[in-house]
């Protein structure tokens, strides 16, 4: 059963699971997809239209918004409609902060962070157990890796490498609080090689982190930092 607030509007072609809260003066426009025990608004926008100004006609059938389980996505957030690929996603357990603004075809993974008033821009993609910090900006096409840290209000214009801080102005090094906090300590000497060397990584678990991040980048073409 879900906790729907008498003021929140849900469009038609709007598909939501069991264990919901959504909070005062949400709008949820069709075709949306929610999941389970997630908590949105009050405020929030999903499923709006991509805000591009190319108005590129949506890939597919329609275009569609994705949000899985356990998400908490608070006040004054924006979640577009995807225009150039076919999905915009929210996977699980990701932790959305006031004002967050996520552009159309963006895919946030699981554990995912996202602060306090940051703009992603389209077709961004925030793996696994990634922090954005407050008011930071993500360029296009930007491919942020797996359990690494963007500053706080860093515009960030490349991409940032698995396990890596990156703080404008400054070498990128080593976000160990995320080797800890994720259970990687034991692979801390080969992340270090790898984000500070380019040392490649020999574990297995290591390279199929380090081999998705690497996909991404090959698609779209973007640099790393």
């Amino acid at each position: 059963m879900n906790s729907i607030h008498k003021t929140a509007i849900i469009g038609e072609n709007v598909k939501i699971g069991e264990g919901n809260t959504i909070l005062p003066y949400t709008i949820i426009e069709g075709p949306v997809v929610i999941g389970n025990n997630n908590t949105i608004g009050p405020h929030c926008v999903i499923g709006c239209e991509a805000t591009d100004t190319k108005k590129i006609t949506p890939v597919g059938n329609e275009p569609k918004v994705i949000i899985g389980d356990n998400n908490i996505i608070r006040e004054f957030c924006v979640i577009e409609q995807p225009c150039y690929e076919e999905f915009t996603i929210v996977e699980n357990d990701v932790f959305m902060m006031q004002g967050v603004h996520i552009s159309h075809d963006v895919h946030l993974k699981s554990k995912s962070v996202i602060t306090n008033m940051s703009v992603l821009a389209g077709i961004v993609k925030v793996l696994d157990g990634a922090n954005i910090a407050m008011g930071c900006s993500v360029n296009q096409y930007t491919t942020i890796g797996q359990y690494s840290i963007v500053a706080t209000g860093a515009a960030c214009m490349k991409n940032v490498k698995p396990f890596s801080r990156y703080i404008p102005g400054k070498p990128i090094s080593v976000n160990t609080y995320a080797i800890k906090k994720y259970g990687f300590s034991e692979y801390t000497e080969e992340i270090q090689d790898y984000v500070l060397n380019d040392v490649p990584v020999k574990s297995n678990v290591l390279k199929d982190i380090i081999d998705e991040f690497n996909s991404w980048v090959l698609k779209y073409g973007h640099k790393t930092y």
